[in-house]
């Protein structure tokens, strides 16, 4: 699937990497799979990695769709919700940026786009500087 995740308990963090073609089907499905997590939480921080998507198939009324889906979830508590799209200029800034504006209606869903992958972990509040070594010291 073009879309994975991984929650890291002891990071607070949910790991989501895009490869190759972006849709929302897929994203959907990651995320009835993600919500059905026994460590699935709200308030639990996001990166969502989009620097290897190779073309995005979304179109903006169904992620709107999706966003209220998602939004369900985040907002099941009290917590605000970090997420964080890490992006490459070239190809993914369009689309991280039509994600950002999805989330407009959804005050306590915090969303930032950012293109360095050091600035991403520190915005999220992670000492590592990338994340192979976020993966590697949550394993």
């Amino acid at each position: 699937m073009p879309v994975s995740f991984r929650i890291l308990k002891s990071h607070g963090l949910t790991y989501v990497r895009y490869e190759g073609v972006a849709t929302l089907d897929e994203t959907l499905a990651a995320f009835a799979e993600f919500a059905q997590h026994p460590d699935c939480r709200p308030g639990l921080k996001q990166l969502v990695d989009l620097t290897a998507v190779q073309e995005v198939k979304f179109d903006f009324p169904k992620l709107m769709e999706m966003q209220a889906k998602k939004a369900d979830v985040f907002m099941a508590g009290p917590a605000e919700t970090l997420i964080v799209y890490l992006t490459n200029a070239s190809k993914t800034s369009n689309m991280a940026h039509m994600i950002l504006r999805s989330w407009e209606p959804f005050p306590s869903v915090v969303p930032r786009v950012i293109e360095d992958e050091a600035a991403a972990l520190s915005i999220l509040g992670l000492r590592e500087d990338s994340i192979e070594a976020l993966l590697a010291t949550a394993a």
